[in-house]
């Protein structure tokens, strides 16, 4: 992603936007989003992952690689299609304005929904249908199985059951209960095939609207997929299962300062062999459709790539691991044969935060990725620390903080005396400079010779920790953050559009 160009960009996930439908969506508020960050002078608008939440509301433990998150779907675009009527919107529940609670949101959501497919599949609309039959069979190499697969989890998921305990026939792709289950299953395929035609028609409609005002959007891809998706149970080989298709060693990583036992996440490992005898083929595809909803794309836990934590299935926590070798390079190498610039380059971020070694380095440095650097983890009092803005090469993207940091004004408020004079006489500003410290932060940032500075919508608007929307060690109670526009106030976007213009990061 290597560019001289010097930009700006406001990291914050859709479901975090205001809307009359207990999360941000694809309407109007994501549009009016766009003009805002066109008004602050940035470049770029940076989303989490676009998939489904999986468990404790996660949008990185999706049930799918490929598939949209249905719960970002405009409602009132459906009704502008006919597919809803005004008094099917008319009576809305008594949302949260300030956090998504997701389950209230899904019954309402999908509800509609499914009034809206029915009412789609109901007519007799040959350029409608056309379209959807379209995007079916231009979309089958994922669709297909995602459809049928999310048919299944409701036939007979539940309690908590992985696809592994699934009658067996289907568990294991049996062909002829496989096309059994398509065709009991019909209609139910069908609607969340109608979903992912919607979202990705709402989606690209968003982008370019994004693009006709000059801005970007940055994605984000987990390294890992889900152990309950589609994509292991579709692609079993790929991945390092037991003879019934459960996970014989899983990822995470190892004990460090923050943990004694580690973190085990719980993901299958990849079967590096096997991506390898395919050129990397489900890879290639992966980064393509992640590609088609993004310009540039932050790859998570890149790390992995170089050496991943091999953790036993069995074992409770991450102590029992051990580093394993990863693909290297040749991954990217298979990426960019098909998915590069006319220079063989591939816009993407190297998520390179936790234990990185000289190897995970250079490995980011010949693929010629840039690593993120991150404000909060610079202020321990090493002036050699990678993370102070002094020790930057431009090939580098600057943050205060990612969606899984602390706000910037609650990490500052949690820091003890000695850690406050430092940050204050690294940033050269008094006492009084406390209530604005996230506005140095940000300045320091945009100061900065990293080609990309991105700041989290929290830290604009001055939040503390209770507006953080993600902490790592809680299962529950994350993701949930939102905002609403009565928070935003016209200085907000002046002061970004003047350092915008300050520190040559203005858009255009």
């Amino acid at each position: 992603m290597t560019s001289n160009l010097r930009r700006g960009g406001i990291l914050l996930h859709p479901t975090s936007l205001p809307g009359p439908h207990g999360s941000g969506d694809l309407g109007p508020a994501a549009y009016h989003f766009v003009d805002w960050l066109v008004a602050a002078g940035q470049s770029c608008w940076q989303v989490l992952p676009l998939g489904s939440a999986g468990p404790g509301n996660s949008p990185y433990i999706s049930p799918s690689a490929f598939a949209g998150n249905e719960l970002l779907i405009d409602l009132r675009q459906l009704r502008d299609a006919g597919w809803l009527s005004d008094a099917d919107l008319a009576s809305v529940p008594v949302f949260p304005e300030s956090q998504v609670d997701y389950g209230a949101v899904r019954r309402f959501r999908v509800a509609h929904l499914r009034r809206a497919a029915k009412r789609f599949f109901g007519r007799k609309h040959a350029a409608e249908r056309t379209a959807f039959e379209a995007f079916c069979t231009d979309e089958h190499a994922w669709l297909d199985d995602y459809a049928l697969f999310m048919a299944l989890d409701i036939a007979h998921g539940g309690d908590g059951r992985m696809w592994q305990d699934w009658p067996a026939a289907l568990a294991h792709r049996q062909p002829a209960a496989l096309r059994e289950a398509q065709a009991r299953h019909a209609e139910e395929i069908r609607f969340w095939q109608f979903c992912q035609w919607r979202f990705y028609q709402q989606w690209a409609a968003l982008k370019a609207y994004a693009h006709s005002r000059s801005i970007e959007i940055v994605g984000d891809l987990p390294i890992f997929v889900a152990a309950h998706s589609a994509d292991v149970w579709s692609n079993p080989g790929l991945f390092e299962l037991d003879e019934q298709g459960r996970p014989r060693v899983v990822a995470g990583v190892p004990p460090d300062y923050f943990s004694a036992t580690g973190q085990r996440w719980g993901n299958p490992l990849y079967r590096w062999s096997a991506h390898a005898a395919e050129d990397y083929r489900w890879w290639v595809e992966r980064m393509r459709q992640t590609m088609r909803l993004c310009d540039i794309v932050r790859i998570d836990h890149f790390r992995g790539f170089e050496s991943f934590w091999e953790i036993p299935a069995e074992s409770a926590t991450a102590v029992d691991g051990q580093w394993r070798p990863g693909p290297g390079k040749d991954v990217f190498t298979a990426m960019r044969r098909e998915l590069g610039d006319a220079q063989g380059r591939l816009r993407i971020i190297a998520e390179d935060l936790g234990i990185i070694t000289p190897e995970v380095d250079a490995l980011r440095q010949a693929i010629g990725l840039p690593g993120m650097r991150i404000l909060q983890f610079a202020f321990d009092g090493d002036a050699r620390n990678p993370y102070l803005p002094h020790n930057y090469d431009a090939n580098t993207v600057v943050y205060t903080g990612t969606h899984d940091n602390d706000t910037s004004r609650g990490w500052w408020e949690s820091l003890g005396r000695p850690e406050q004079e430092y940050v204050r006489s690294y940033l050269g500003i008094g006492e009084e400079a406390g209530d604005e410290v996230h506005w140095h932060l940000i300045r320091l940032a945009c100061s900065s010779v990293a080609s990309l500075c991105v700041i989290p919508m929290q830290d604009v608007l001055g939040l503390d920790s209770a507006h953080r929307m993600n902490e790592p060690s809680r299962s529950e109670g994350s993701w949930e953050w939102r905002f609403s526009w009565q928070q935003v106030e016209a200085e907000h976007a002046g002061r970004l559009a003047a350092l915008a213009r300050l520190y040559g990061r203005w858009r255009g």
